[in-house]
């Protein structure tokens, strides 16, 4: 398959299974507390705890990751290029 192929099935995938969990947890009662998979059935509040750790460990693993490149290869790389542009937009 090419890899158009492959981004189109997994992207399909991806929207049908997020569809599925998001009708199984409509009516349900939503988890304030622990944690679970299935990110549909968390509260609002929960769901902000959930985003606010993914985006630190997101974060925490760009930065690993930008510091193995330079200091892994002495080439340019795209993604390097990239993340330091968005750390100067950012302010960092």
């Amino acid at each position: 398959m090419s890899l158009l192929q492959n981004i189109i099935s997994t992207t399909v995938i991806v929207y049908i299974v997020t569809g599925i969990l998001s009708l199984f947890s409509k009516k349900k009662e939503k988890l304030d507390k622990g944690c679970t998979f299935n990110y549909f059935s968390l509260s609002y509040r929960r769901k902000m705890i959930r985003t606010l750790w993914m985006l630190l460990i997101m974060f925490i693993s760009l930065v690993t990751y930008n510091w193995y490149v330079n200091f892994s290869f002495n080439k340019i790389n795209y993604f390097n290029i990239l993340f330091n542009s968005f750390l100067n937009t950012v302010g960092l």
